[in-house]
């Protein structure tokens, strides 16, 4: 059965939807493809409007900011130390928006969408700073 991210079937209250039309094509989702600490490797699909998205099926290096210098430095990921989406991710590597992740300057917080941007932005943390959600 396909992903579908349509209308429900069912209102809020419980009571039942009679749908006016059928499936679309546009509102058929994708299965999830996770972003892990590797060599880097792009998947590209295309969207609605002959639009693409860069999906990173794994990825080894992130653009860090220092936000005490304002400098962007490109630096290896080493690691993922802590998820709040999901604390399985952390055991996995799995990198998505908010994951804190382990870099050679240091704790740095995800601010990019890895599987929808095709790249990792990160904002590097000062020593003992939590992460804001």
């Amino acid at each position: 059965m396909a992903i579908w991210q349509g209308r429900p079937k069912r209102k809020s209250s419980g009571g039942r939807l009679r749908l006016a039309r059928k499936k679309r094509k546009f509102e058929v989702g994708r299965e999830k493809q996770f972003t892990h600490v590797g060599a880097r490797k792009v998947k590209m699909y295309r969207t609605k409007g002959a639009n693409s998205k860069a999906r990173l099926l794994t990825v080894d290096s992130a653009n860090v900011v220092d936000p005490k210098t304002k400098a962007i430095k490109k630096v290896k990921i080493l690691t993922v130390k802590s998820n709040p989406s999901n604390p399985n991710y952390v055991q996995r590597n799995i990198m998505t928006k908010g994951a804190t992740v382990m870099t050679d300057l240091g704790e740095a917080v995800i601010t990019s969408r890895c599987g929808q941007d095709g790249v990792v932005n990160a904002i590097l943390l000062a020593t003992g700073e939590k992460p804001s959600a």
